[in-house]
């Protein structure tokens, strides 16, 4: 099939790499360079680098609205590809994009809807502490993620999993469906699942500020938090004015120092230099054991805690 391919992080190029294995595509839709890193230079995304690599012309629009795209809905329809693959892209396609190819457009999706629609479905899932998570493959309309399901597959979240991990096995899982949805759209054989409304869910995008952590939250919440949100923005509290980045906690059964009920959630109880940081949370406590101060290397907190002062009785906010 003759595929044009709209994606933009690292999460897409799995999806985009099978597609160049087994079908032709002969466009990239990726979202503009955006500035990153220390000097703020012009970077291309991850999927735009995927297809130079490949010799695949990248477009990079900044809108797809009537009056702003038409150079680029022409470029697109004269193309004539049989159907748009889209993964993460980034932009929303309306009517006249969506029904441009033959077969419509596809979207691979992070999570097994109708649960988690929208911008941020891996870290929902370990916020929420679920168990299970997936790929859906669905046929997109002008609705976020509303679309009739094609194929969906799941896989486990164990305990040790945080966004990397299972962000690396959903976009492989990505592209292998993809591949298997392709070939039941092309022989007329693809099922349209409605999603079912009454189970639906929203997992919007994700905000710096969601890193804070709330120590009046139980200890599960919190490093369901950690986990989630490690790769960015990390989760952190305020110490004497300054962020202090969790970077790894874990729950600890009770001590004679978790027993002190009458302290606040975020009271710093122990500062060993030989287990870690021991905090107060909403329903017992838990342990710090990789941590970054301000200005500052990630480290484990014992390492941190044999050249500097924690301040046991400080309540972190």
């Amino acid at each position: 099939m003759k595929i044009i391919f709209m994606g933009t992080p690292a999460f897409a190029v799995p999806s985009l790499k099978a597609l160049i294995d087994h079908h032709e595509v002969v466009a990239v839709c990726t979202q503009p360079d955006r500035p990153a890193g220390r000097g703020h230079k012009l970077q291309p995304s991850p999927v735009k680098v995927a297809a130079l690599e490949h010799g695949i012309p990248v477009l990079q629009p900044m809108t797809f609205k009537l009056e702003l795209s038409q150079e680029i809905r022409a470029q697109l329809k004269n193309y004539g590809a049989d159907i748009f693959v889209v993964a993460a892209y980034g932009l929303l396609l309306p009517k006249g994009i969506l029904n441009m190819p033959r077969f419509g457009c596809i979207n691979v999706h992070a999570s097994l809807l109708p649960k988690y629609r929208g911008a941020s479905p891996i870290h929902a899932a370990l916020l929420n502490g679920d168990t299970e998570t997936g790929i859906t493959i669905m046929q997109m309309d002008t609705g976020i993620d509303t679309g009739d399901m094609i194929l969906k597959e799941s896989i486990p979240i164990h305990p040790e999993d945080r966004f990397l991990t299972i962000h690396d096995k959903l976009a492989e899982l990505g592209g292998k469906l993809t591949l298997e949805a392709l070939a039941q759209i092309e022989k007329g054989t693809a099922p349209r699942t409605p999603q079912d409304e009454s189970l639906s869910s929203h997992a919007p995008l994700i905000q710096k500020s969601d890193g804070q952590i709330n120590w009046a939250r139980t200890t599960t919440e919190i490093i369901n938090q950690c986990r989630a949100l490690d790769l960015w923005p990390g989760c952190y509290s305020i110490y004497e004015e300054n962020p202090l980045k969790i970077r790894e906690i874990k729950g600890l059964a009770k001590t004679s120092k978790s027993e002190n009920e009458d302290a606040p959630p975020g009271t710093i109880l122990e500062a060993d230099p030989t287990i870690g940081i021991l905090v107060k949370t909403g329903d017992g406590t838990a342990l710090i054991t990789e941590i970054q101060a301000h200005g500052s290397k990630r480290m484990p907190a014992i390492d941190y805690l044999r050249g500097r002062r924690i301040n046991v009785g400080r309540v972190l906010n």
